[in-house]
């Protein structure tokens, strides 16, 4: 019956992740947690995954906002615990396309984290409504058709969403 179960599985398009928990294996987690912080010894979460997949959106043009954005991306980055288990995804739509506008002062800080791994996405139906030609952006960026649907295929792919 499993051998049924997951050549349906494979045949309907569907992947399996390894990296998800089995309820035992939460439950142990929660309770190491648990343990840890009644001792005073929480430290935060284990990052007991091989992998870790987020994904940044950004749909505003404030500054402050955006320099939080890329500091919060920075910082995970950063974090011990998930140091070369994290696959960073940046999409901007709406007010967001300012941070990869030619015009502005983000350059430096996209290509460095571009250089970490970072994919840096931009939302094609953004730049269409707004009457906006791929010449106005920084030349690093990738696009998308929609920022919204990357949003959705990739939440149901399992990457976690952060949204500043």
């Amino acid at each position: 019956m499993k051998h049924l179960l997951l050549t349906a599985a494979l045949l309907a398009g569907l992947t399996l992740s390894a990296r998800a928990q089995t309820p035992a294996t939460r439950n142990a987690t929660a309770m190491h947690d648990r343990e840890a912080f009644q001792k005073g010894a929480f430290q935060g979460a284990t990052a007991d995954q091989a992998q870790y997949h987020v994904i940044y959106q950004l749909d505003s043009d404030d500054p402050k906002l955006i320099q939080q954005t890329l500091r919060n991306i920075g910082n995970a980055l950063e974090d011990s615990r998930l140091k070369g288990k994290l696959t960073v995804e940046l999409i901007a739509f709406g007010g967001g396309t300012t941070l990869y506008r030619k015009d502005q002062p983000y350059e430096a800080q996209l290509t460095a984290l571009k250089q970490k791994g970072v994919i840096l996405a931009q939302c094609l139906n953004t730049l269409k409504e707004r009457k906006m030609s791929k010449d106005e952006l920084l030349p690093l960026i990738s696009y998308v058709p929609s920022g919204n649907g990357e949003l959705i295929i990739r939440q149901a792919q399992g990457w976690s969403l952060v949204h500043p």
